[in-house]
């Protein structure tokens, strides 16, 4: 009993010479308490500590190294240990430490307690850490220009920005480029396309005028689940449909001819109850589209701006770009993208889907008759 006395003794006086500032004493106690063989992981983070305090990093790092030997996903001590590297300067080091930390208090199977703040310390040290990193590589770069792959290489590897690949969720087709925006100018049609872009918006305007044919652009399944998009059946996102599963829309094509007319030598998928997919997309004020990943990656998303107020943007992986009237974009929508109209009015665009142009005539083929072969099962 008095053995245990004196340990408890030992180690509340540490503690008690810690909080007044006086790490010497609270070290020689805590080092008793060690030499008895009774330390337990908290009083070896204190000691630790005052270690630190003192100036004796070398102790310091090695009392967390005997904590990490045992417990190697202590919070507290591999946050500490991204402390000591920052205060090194090792930025590298500290930024290992500290991403460790936070994917491993992410875990489902984490349950240290008490962890919050050093996880809250962990991402502001994270977060200063690549911001250092960042500022040296820019420096170290200057004034290369190396086009904007370049830029998302360097953001992804400070820790700005994040890889973003293509993930559609029901067909990946390999070995595909993973190019979030492509190059109108790479289209022939484009040019075209843009130059009807007055008289659609002119059949566009008529279409407004009835206030016919509008439905929700996400529209509940009763036959498939319910997967809770934010604006399911909403009339925020709406569309007007002149191809719906490969079929023209009878009503609404009638009154869109020169619409129709600008798509017709455009390179639109032709699949048996899928494709072509052409329709106005419209986008009520103050409305987001939340991020999401479209079903398949062997298609691209044209939209062709009609009507765009300001304060409009896409975007699509790491990129966003504002949208404008009249002019092209071309994106892959099996990486993740969202869309904003922050403005006080509506924004609307043609919206259709091309084949990627990475897909050879046999391929395309092959799709179709696999597509159509999926729809067919189970029907």
């Amino acid at each position: 009993m008095a053995m245990a006395d004196t340990i408890e003794t030992r180690a509340k006086a540490g503690l008690d010479a810690l909080q007044a500032g006086d790490p010497a004493t609270a070290r020689q106690a805590f080092d008793d308490v060690v030499a008895a063989g009774r330390a337990s992981t908290r009083l070896l983070l204190l000691l630790a500590e005052a270690c630190m305090q003192m100036g004796d990093e070398t102790a310091g790092d090695q009392t967390l190294d005997r904590i990490l030997v045992t417990e190697p996903r202590n919070i507290a001590a591999m946050t500490l240990k991204g402390d000591r590297a920052a205060a090194r300067g090792d930025d590298r080091a500290a930024a290992s430490w500290y991403a460790m930390v936070i994917s491993t208090a992410a875990r489902p199977d984490f349950s240290q307690n008490d962890t919050t703040p050093f996880v809250t310390r962990s991402r502001v040290g994270l977060a200063s850490a690549q911001t250092r990193f960042e500022a040296h590589l820019t420096k170290t770069v200057g004034d290369v220009t190396a086009g904007p792959r370049f830029t998302e290489a360097l953001a992804i590897l400070s820790g700005r920005a994040e890889p973003q690949l293509q993930a559609p969720t029901s067909f990946y087709y390999p070995g595909l480029p993973q190019t979030a925006f492509y190059d109108p100018a790479l289209f022939e049609w484009v040019g075209a396309l843009e130059a009807a872009a007055p008289a659609i918006r002119a059949e566009l305007d008529a279409v407004f005028e009835r206030r016919v044919g509008f439905r929700p652009y996400v529209e509940a399944d009763p036959m498939r689940p319910n997967k809770g998009h934010a604006l399911l059946d909403s009339d925020d996102w709406s569309a007007f449909h002149l191809y719906e599963n490969g079929i023209p829309v009878a009503d609404n094509v009638l009154h869109c001819p020169a619409t129709m007319a600008a798509l017709a030598e455009l390179p639109l998928p032709k699949i048996t109850g899928r494709s072509p997919m052409v329709l106005f997309s419209v986008l009520k004020p103050d409305t987001h589209i939340p991020p999401h990943n479209g079903m398949l990656n062997t298609r691209l998303i044209v939209h062709l701006p009609l009507i765009v107020p300001e304060n409009c943007r896409l975007r699509v992986g790491n990129h966003t770009r504002t949208v404008e009237a009249g002019r092209v974009m071309v994106f892959d929508d099996s990486i993740e993208h969202e869309a904003w109209n922050d403005s006080d009015a509506t924004r609307v665009v043609l919206l259709f889907e091309i084949w990627r142009p990475e897909l050879d005539a046999a391929e395309r083929r092959a799709l179709t008759q696999m597509f159509e072969g999926i729809d067919k099962y189970g029907a």
